[in-house]
């Protein structure tokens, strides 16, 4: 599932392409895409309407349309958002599907925007969707979620008070928990435990004040590396230009065990914890 700098990478490149285009037509061709709403009033809804913007709130996607309302899109494992301009080659985002044809068997959703190019959106499993929100519902949809991590209120000292609340819980647990932060994913969170030195699944009331800021340091650090080199390319994950994610050489354990470590060489190691596959160094991290 794309993280946080994947979806945010996705979000600077669609808004760069997207913004001021009008909406001609919609096509939908799986109905629980678009759940609630009928395929005839997301359509009815999304016509003659103006892209403005995109934005993103945690791993959602959203849509700035200038009737007020808001078009999100959530990938989960397998969605792709594929641009396709007039002329010129197509672009997409998400998934990394041998099967890029458009409309290809699975496309869930058209969109024919006013300069005759189209927006795609494909997913293999149909676990992706689309919701056509207003101001109200988007805020109730996005209510659950913890701060951003690269935001103003994800400090040392918020998270030092979120794992005093949690003792008992492990530290990957808590950074999976979109409730309690939001955005950070199976990826990151090894990175930023392998960065702090500390195992994924140590409890977090075996910490100090000094190794949660560590963690929360080193947390921020990872983000904005991974946004900066495009997102983490895995086999979940493709930039909007199709090309793959320029973070994979950067990263220390997520995706390499039974490699030496780039620090001290031991072996790395993978084990099943909070429901995911976590990486780490039995050597660098404890």
């Amino acid at each position: 599932m794309p993280e946080l700098p994947e979806v945010e990478t996705l979000r600077r490149e669609l808004d760069e392409l997207l913004a001021g285009r009008i909406i001609k037509n919609v096509e939908v061709l799986w109905f629980k895409a678009v759940l609630p709403l009928t395929p005839t009033a997301y359509k009815k809804n999304l016509i003659g309407v103006k892209i403005e913007g995109a934005d993103r709130r945690a791993k959602m996607l959203i849509l700035n349309l200038n009737s007020n309302k808001f078009l999100t899109f959530h990938l989960k494992m397998t969605g792709q958002l594929i641009f396709v301009p007039k002329s010129g080659e197509m672009i997409s985002g998400g998934h990394p599907t041998n099967d890029v044809q458009t409309p290809g068997k699975y496309t869930r959703i058209i969109f024919t925007l006013d300069n005759n190019s189209h927006l795609y959106f494909n997913d293999l499993r149909k676990f992706g969707w689309s919701r056509l929100l207003n101001r109200n519902e988007l805020d109730t949809a996005t209510e659950h979620y913890g701060p951003e991590p690269l935001s103003k209120n994800f400090t040392s000292k918020f998270l030092i008070e979120i794992f005093k609340q949690h003792p008992k819980s492990t530290i990957k647990k808590i950074l999976l928990d979109q409730t309690l932060i939001a955005g950070i994913g199976n990826i990151y969170a090894d990175e930023a435990c392998f960065l702090a030195h500390l195992r994924p699944d140590r409890r977090v009331g075996t910490l100090n004040n000094e190794d949660i800021t560590l963690l929360q340091e080193q947390i921020v650090a990872v983000l904005k590396l991974s946004i900066k080199h495009k997102g983490t390319s895995s086999r979940n994950y493709r930039r909007s230009d199709g090309s793959q994610g320029g973070f994979v050489p950067h990263l220390y354990v997520y995706g390499r065990s039974g490699d030496p470590c780039k620090v001290c060489n031991g072996t790395l190691v993978k084990i099943k914890h909070a429901g995911r596959g976590t990486h780490y160094c039995e050597r660098c991290q404890s």
